[in-house]
């Protein structure tokens, strides 16, 4: 949503700008958005491999949405590690056998649907829950393999979000390409009237205002908003992190799930007696 308005307050507030002394229709240059969004685009292929390619019409839907989690999703995650600590702890790691292999018939994990929608979230808390069932319990050989994960995810991700910003700093160079050819398209008008030779020119510096302002009000804005539902996502696994590897270094579920809390930023942290809540009122198993 505060996509959508930026959106709308960037172009609001240039067109607005603009129109009370301007024509719109001079602004409307097909062949120059063509120049400018087809080299773009064109660069953009050329410097990705198919994978950040996907990523980055995925990505659209991220940008739209936001945050991916709220105060709400970490209740819900802190919860579901206490649920899944306190069976551990009550009947062993061997009792999560069923939960860990088959999470969408699970009792636990379908009883936190919004945690269940990340299908990556629920692969990492499976994997890692699999091998403490299998007996790791040297918590600093854990750490370092749940930080080798993480980091290649990241990476990943900001692949998506470096790939965005990187068309974002090319444009307004594609906008003073489209600029020369219409100058160059001018010149060869050199004889044609002065109304003639106006509309040329104006049309050629309609390709530096587009390049400019689709980069910095725009595919900037869309790679900096990327890059922040990327570190909303490395928080959500830092968080699930620390939970695990409290509880395997021999801490209760509820000291556990506290270790995980306190990774959270201030104003996404639940407070202790809201966990303490939710997990009084968390499913039994």
């Amino acid at each position: 949503m505060l996509f959508i308005v930026g959106l709308i307050t960037v172009f609001g507030c240039v067109l607005g700008g603009y129109l009370p002394h301007g024509k719109f229709g001079v602004l409307v240059q097909p062949l120059e958005v063509l120049i400018i969004c087809g080299a773009a685009f064109g660069g953009f292929l050329i410097a990705n491999p198919k994978e950040v390619i996907i990523g980055v019409i995925k990505a659209n839907g991220k940008i739209l949405k936001g945050r991916p989690y709220k105060k709400e999703s970490y209740v819900e995650l802190l919860t579901l590690q206490y649920t899944i600590f306190k069976l551990a702890k009550a009947k062993g790691m061997l009792a999560l056998e069923a939960h860990i292999e088959d999470p969408e018939k699970s009792s636990i994990f379908t009883a936190f649907p919004g945690f269940m929608k990340d299908h990556h979230a629920v692969e990492f808390v499976c994997d890692y829950l699999r091998l403490m069932t299998m007996g790791t319990e040297n918590s600093h050989e854990m750490e370092n393999l749940m930080d080798e994960e993480l980091e290649t995810h990241h990476h990943e991700a900001h692949a998506v979000a470096s790939a965005i910003t990187t068309v974002g700093d090319g444009l307004p160079a594609f906008g003073i390409v489209a600029a020369v050819l219409g100058v160059i398209i001018t010149m060869g008008k050199i004889s044609e009237p002065p109304e003639v030779l106006g509309g040329s020119i104006g049309a050629a510096l309609v390709g530096t205002f587009l390049g400019i302002l689709l980069a910095y009000g725009v595919v900037a804005p869309m790679g900096a908003a990327m890059n922040v539902y990327v570190e909303a996502e490395a928080k959500y696994y830092q968080c699930l992190k620390s939970g695990m590897l409290a509880y395997l270094n021999g801490y209760a579920p509820a000291v556990a799930i506290e270790f995980a809390r306190k990774t959270l930023y201030s104003h996404e942290r639940p407070s202790f007696k809201e966990i303490e809540e939710a997990v009084e009122n968390a499913p039994k198993v």
